[in-house]
């Protein structure tokens, strides 16, 4: 079951979620040091994650899930009356993407996977959306982590993954595993002098206890030789809700 988007919201506007966003954030763009000119697409609750590459890809756009709902991104800021560019963000199906094939470069999966009642549908609509050569980015919940062992963070919720699995599914759906890493090597601490600890000590947990990383990253690379044969018949993609036409409001 999905987390409600109110409640992803909230952790990440609190001191450990910006902590938490900051530290993957970071792994991610040793994977991804650069997105100039591409298409990049955040699915499942990426918001937080897809700042660092508006200003260097040629589009940057967000889907939420149905069952989790959404809000609109980028947010509206201080005392502007508008956000910065217009709304981003949409609700979708997530078996049914209102995207083109071959449409997206690169795709950041960010609390959908672990929740999903159709991981094969949804993977496979990220496979249909990648362009050739296009990469996906999972960060998953792992499940030898201090934070799938807690309810407090978003990590401590739906079915958290070791790499092997994680692995096996992409290359099960026609994604090839390129890289593998991890972020949140401490747990999830709720004190503010002990969320600074658990960012001063990522680097140290990443050499001697990453294997109890509360978040696991995952990159894989379409495979163009594995599709399906020429019988399958294309479906109508739905027009997406946009998140300001039915977002939640932000009092």
């Amino acid at each position: 079951m999905y987390q409600d988007v109110v409640d992803l919201r909230a952790f990440y506007q609190s001191p450990l979620g910006k902590v938490a966003a900051r530290l993957i954030r970071n792994q991610i763009r040793t994977l991804w040091p650069t997105v100039h000119g591409m298409e990049v697409l955040g699915l499942g609750y990426a918001t937080p994650y897809l700042d660092p590459f508006r200003e260097e890809a040629a589009h940057t756009v967000a889907i939420m899930p149905a069952q989790q709902g959404v809000i609109r991104w980028p947010r509206f800021h201080g005392n502007h009356q508008g956000s910065y560019g217009g709304n981003l963000c949409a609700l979708a199906n997530e078996r049914h993407l209102p995207l083109q094939d071959a449409s997206m470069d690169r795709i950041v999966m960010v609390h959908i996977l672990e929740h999903s009642d159709h991981k094969r549908h949804l993977l496979r609509e990220v496979w249909r959306t990648l362009a050739p050569g296009g990469r996906v980015l999972l960060v998953v919940p792992n499940r030898m982590g201090f934070w799938s062992r807690s309810d407090s963070t978003p990590f401590g919720h739906g079915t958290p993954y070791s790499t092997g699995q994680i692995r096996q599914m992409l290359a099960e759906n026609m994604l090839t595993p390129t890289s593998a890493t991890s972020a949140l090597t401490l747990p999830p601490f709720k004190s503010r002098t002990m969320i600074s600890l658990l960012a001063a000590m990522e680097k140290t947990g990443q050499r001697f206890w990453s294997n109890f990383a509360g978040a696991l990253i995952v990159e894989a690379e379409k495979q163009i030789y594995a599709a399906d044969g020429g019988n399958q018949q294309k479906q109508r993609v739905p027009k997406p809700l946009l998140a300001g036409n039915q977002m939640r409001q932000n009092h």
